[in-house]
């Protein structure tokens, strides 16, 4: 910094730049390496980091305002350890305080340095808490929306993982659905019911809806909109999974089904497919 302030401010934290690391990581490391969410050597790689950057900052920025471009690398600092934070299992909350806790080592350090000069020392002391409380926010602010790209990364690949397209027989395929069916997972579905025509080739896809606990008007469009998508790529769909309750309540909501091909049971559709396909299954004949 160019201030008279700024220069001494540098001066002082630079010199003790050591003390000060020590001091800080000593309010830490016991939790962290408690929680074992990460390594002692991390830990203090991460914090000598975040003090070369800050320590810099201070030296290159003419004002302790963490908006200023000359704070950008310490923003970006943050936003990589918060990132990586949030992938290791640390609440925001303890990642904010990485910031805020390197506070009481460098007022303590003020204090020392400034004693004589009373104003000086309180004007110092608001700049600072000011841009920590700054830097400590946006860790806060980059730690959400990576927590909630994760939360929604995993959820996606959930929702891959409850709607798998299996093979049943040659040319027959099986989508056995469980849960709410809603408009996301219906996109995932028909896109993994579609990719899986392509690859083999199908000509006949169940889809179960034995686990799907209830059925409106909105889960009717939606198994419609897969079963003509099908019908696009050249298959054709056999919805399974039909209770009498079911039943009932597709004829109440007033749904058009009748050119879809129904059956109650999964093993029911699995022998008008095999039909379909000019496929049969012997029965064993037991041993006279």
């Amino acid at each position: 910094m160019n201030s008279p302030n700024g220069a001494n401010l540098v001066d002082v934290l630079g010199q003790q730049r050591d003390a000060l690391l020590t001091e800080w990581m000593a309010l830490h490391l016991p939790t962290a390496l408690r929680r074992g969410l990460v390594t002692e050597a991390e830990i203090r790689e991460q914090f000598s980091g975040f003090l070369n950057v800050f320590l810099d900052g201070l030296q290159r920025a003419s004002t302790l305002d963490a908006s200023r471009p000359e704070w950008e690398p310490a923003r970006a600092f943050l936003a990589e350890l918060s990132a990586q934070r949030a992938r290791q299992g640390f609440t925001p909350a303890e990642t904010a305080m990485f910031v805020f806790s390197l506070k009481q080592p460098l007022y303590s350090r003020l204090r020392a340095a400034f004693a004589d000069d009373p104003a000086r020392l309180a004007q110092l002391s608001w700049d600072v808490d000011l841009l920590l409380d700054e830097l400590g926010l946006h860790t806060t602010e980059v730690f959400q929306h990576n927590r909630e790209a994760i939360i929604k990364r995993q959820q996606e690949e959930l929702l891959e993982l409850s709607t798998p397209v299996v093979q049943l027989w040659h040319g027959i395929l099986a989508l056995p659905l469980i849960g709410t069916l809603d408009s996301s997972r219906t996109q995932i579905v028909m896109e993994s019911l579609l990719q899986k025509i392509v690859e083999t080739g199908a000509g006949l896809a169940i889809i179960d809806i034995t686990g799907v606990p209830t059925v409106d008007t909105l889960v009717a469009q939606h198994l419609l909109k897969t079963v003509a998508a099908a019908r696009l790529m050249g298959a054709d769909c056999i919805i399974s999974g039909i209770r009498p309750q079911i039943a009932q309540t597709i004829v109440h909501l007033g749904v058009d089904l009748t050119n879809v091909t129904t059956k109650a049971t999964l093993a029911d559709a699995f022998v008008v497919a095999l039909q379909r396909t000019g496929s049969s299954i012997a029965t064993p004949v037991a041993a006279g």
